[in-house]
């Protein structure tokens, strides 16, 4: 199937064309029809799937002659991180330029100043935005919603673990009754369902199995170190290895300034990200590592950037510490080994963590060869 046999506009699929979107991925095959018809959807799919594009493309038809007025937006997008909000703004804004009069898109999140947010609210039709920030939007009069068309949760699941459910419910109140309702969600889970009940929809699902992830392009190696050695061992294995991209995870904020901190003392051009430093900071690290013709090696990060962050052709991914669970795990090494392209994990694992290490390969039946070296273990 193609996107012009979706009843796309002829302008969005052209743009598609242009942008290399050959046909539409099972997803989007399965929801823009629905969408376009104004019908409410919950669609579940895994990260990567190209959820955004299924609700990003009908939404844009739809709302294409129907420009805003006075803060009052025609679509919100709900999202749970700062990052999601950029990734999903810059969609909009992209397949925007398709039309002949483009939509005015905006996102808004925590951890910057509201002021600019709010001076620049007036006539954005799609507010795409993190559930605190657009509280505090609404509280200040800065945005309107009693009139709003189309509301678009995305990673319902996550907003609903990181903690979410009081904001979404005070948004909720202030929507209008009459709204074309859209959820997607990696997984169906209990409280997804909750939110469908709360809303009382009687929406189309789609539910797309979700594949085992594919983790045979990956080597993994471990090596018992004690801890005061790591640091040394790390800057090693970068300079034996001539590593020039690793992501390196860590298991607090504490812990990546410090390896951070003496990857740049040692020589080795390091940048960090958690979810203390600023949004603008954090994008920039993370161009500034993905650019090829950039002289940053390293990525020091949290397990922030270990779920919907692609970054291509990564050749190796370290952690320096372990995560808390064998699905992190997972999710931490399939950052690298996509695309076809290899990629080498290496997991540095002191003897308190030799019980954690076996239990995370228990859990995911993954073999993770281990080197015994005893120069880092005395």
């Amino acid at each position: 199937m193609t996107f012009k046999e979706l009843k796309l506009s002829s302008a969005l699929v052209s743009h598609l064309e242009k942008n290399q979107f050959p046909k539409p991925t099972p997803i989007q095959e399965q929801a823009i029809p629905s969408i376009l018809a104004g019908k409410d959807v919950m669609g579940i799919a895994k990260t990567g799937s190209g959820k955004t594009l299924a609700y990003v493309l009908p939404l844009l038809d739809r709302l294409k002659n129907q420009p805003s007025e006075n803060r009052e937006i025609q679509a919100l997008v709900m999202v749970p991180t700062r990052e999601l909000a950029v990734q999903v703004s810059e969609a909009i804004i992209l397949f925007s330029k398709a039309l002949k009069n483009p939509l005015i898109t905006m996102a808004v999140y925590g951890g910057v100043s509201i002021n600019p947010q709010m001076m620049n609210m007036n006539s954005v039709d799609v507010l795409v935005a993190t559930p605190g920030r657009l509280i505090e939007l609404i509280e200040k009069n800065a945005v309107k919603i009693a009139n709003t068309k189309i509301l678009v949760l995305d990673e319902a699941d996550k907003m609903l673990s990181m903690g979410f459910r009081e904001e979404m419910n005070q948004v909720f109140t202030r929507l209008p009754s009459k709204i074309q309702t859209l959820l997607f969600s990696a997984t169906l889970s209990p409280k997804v369902t909750e939110i469908i009940q709360h809303l009382t929809l009687d929406p189309v699902v789609i539910n797309l199995p979700v594949p085992d992830e594919d983790l045979s392009l990956i080597k993994q190696i471990g090596y018992r170190v004690i801890d005061e050695k790591k640091g040394v061992l790390l800057r090693q294995l970068i300079e034996e290895h001539n590593m020039q991209q690793v992501l390196i995870f860590c298991s607090s904020t504490y812990q990546v300034e410090h390896v951070n901190d003496k990857l740049n003392t040692n020589g080795i051009t390091s940048k960090a990200i958690h979810g203390k430093k600023a949004q603008g900071t954090r994008q920039d690290h993370l161009n500034q590592f993905k650019d090829p013709e950039s002289d940053v090696r390293c990525l020091v990060t949290t397990d922030l950037l270990s779920r919907g962050i692609d970054i291509e052709f990564l050749p190796f991914v370290i952690n320096y510490e372990l995560p808390r669970s064998p699905k992190d795990y997972i999710h931490r090494i399939g950052r690298t080994g996509r695309a076809e392209n290899p990629g080498t994990v290496i997991s540095l694992v002191t003897p308190e963590e030799s019980h954690h290490m076996r239990t995370i390969q228990k859990k995911t039946n993954m073999k993770v060869w281990m080197e015994d070296l005893e120069e880092w273990n005395s």
